[in-house]
């Protein structure tokens, strides 16, 4: 063991490490893929946010989905547990906790309540819009006409139930428009910033300062493609990282790495929706992802950098805990 090795053990030792955004299959009768799960729990990481839907897919399937994965992990409570409220969070037990996340507000099909429902389901945070526009704002690969006063009502009501506002997949016009609305810390779940490679799917530094203004945390993905030419080397993680550290300070990143468990059902994806993965801007079968394993290789690359200890502990889940007390139920829930 090299020193390196040995020092992120110290570091990560009673770290709440936690990855914000990981994607299961989303056909709730097919179980194979969830066992891998455990591979976080293997590599050290004690949250994950799981995702159940993107507005590329049907809304209704969200709650199938829920359904499916809810009583999957309730099945295998001995090295898995819902995760809920802030204090589920912070238990004294080595079993992964599992929240959950939709990408993009078409799940809630026009209906404002479901945003309460959602919630009481295990739902934590919600994306405004995926690449593309809907009921409440535009996509990042559309043409954004700004948040709609519908999606300015689901901002709200998000903030009232304890959902987090996202603004990954979102177009910039409609990122600064939560950002001035919101009253409550809003997330980037999984972005990059631009500035370090040119996709339209990244974000402005000008977002990032937007982001931090609220009191939010960019999580940095692990996508090939948004990282660099398909790169998924842990050093570039870090140098993304490093980058939203010199804009906004250490209290404003996090990670989601946007691990798909199924590559087979996102290369079926891609092909079958190409004005949501556009060729002509590199989606194509093949991308490289940063595997769950590589979050101690992150913290190793970041200590390397010269962050101090407390610094990577913040990177590797101690700023979402802020946000999550910030913005999450505190006491119990209808679907706890």
């Amino acid at each position: 063991m090299d020193t390196t090795d040995a020092r992120v053990r110290e570091v990560l030792d009673g770290t709440l490490v936690w990855d914000n955004h990981s994607c299961m299959p989303l056909r709730p009768e097919d179980e194979r893929f969830l066992p891998q799960l455990d591979r976080y729990r293997r590599a050290g990481t004690r949250v994950v946010g799981l995702n159940i839907g993107f507005d590329a897919v049907p809304w209704a399937q969200s709650f199938r989905m829920l359904a499916a994965f809810r009583s999957w992990i309730r099945r295998h409570p001995r090295r898995y547990r819902l995760v809920a409220t802030v204090a589920d969070l912070t238990r004294a037990d080595r079993r992964l906790g599992v929240f959950f996340d939709i990408e993009g507000g078409s799940a809630l099909d026009g209906q404002l309540t479901l945003v309460e429902l959602y919630r009481d389901l295990g739902v934590r945070w919600m994306s405004i819009a995926y690449n593309r526009n809907n009921l409440l704002g535009g996509g990042c690969q559309d043409t954004d006409r700004g948040l709609t006063k519908f999606g300015r009502a689901v901002v709200t009501e998000m903030e009232r139930v304890g959902m987090t506002p996202c603004c990954s997949h979102t177009g910039h016009r409609t990122t600064m428009d939560v950002m001035r609305h919101a009253t409550k810390p809003v997330i980037f779940s999984h972005s990059n910033p631009l500035a370090l490679w040119k996709h339209k799917r990244n974000i402005r530094d000008e977002a990032i300062r937007a982001c931090a203004g609220t009191g939010g945390v960019v999580g940095i993905n692990g996508i090939g493609m948004f990282l660099g030419a398909n790169d998924n080397r842990s050093s570039t993680v870090a140098r993304h990282i490093d980058h939203v550290v010199q804009q906004v300070g250490i209290d404003h990143v996090g990670i989601g790495l946007d691990y798909v468990f199924d590559m087979q059902e996102l290369d079926d994806y891609i092909t079958a929706h190409p004005s949501v993965f556009p060729p002509e801007e590199g989606y194509a079968a093949g991308l490289r992802l940063v595997a769950p394993e590589q979050m101690r290789e992150i913290a190793g690359e970041l200590l390397r950098l010269g962050y101090r200890t407390a610094d990577v502990r913040k990177v590797m889940g101690g700023n979402l805990l802020r946000i999550a007390k910030a913005t999450w139920p505190r006491g119990s829930v209808a679907g706890d």
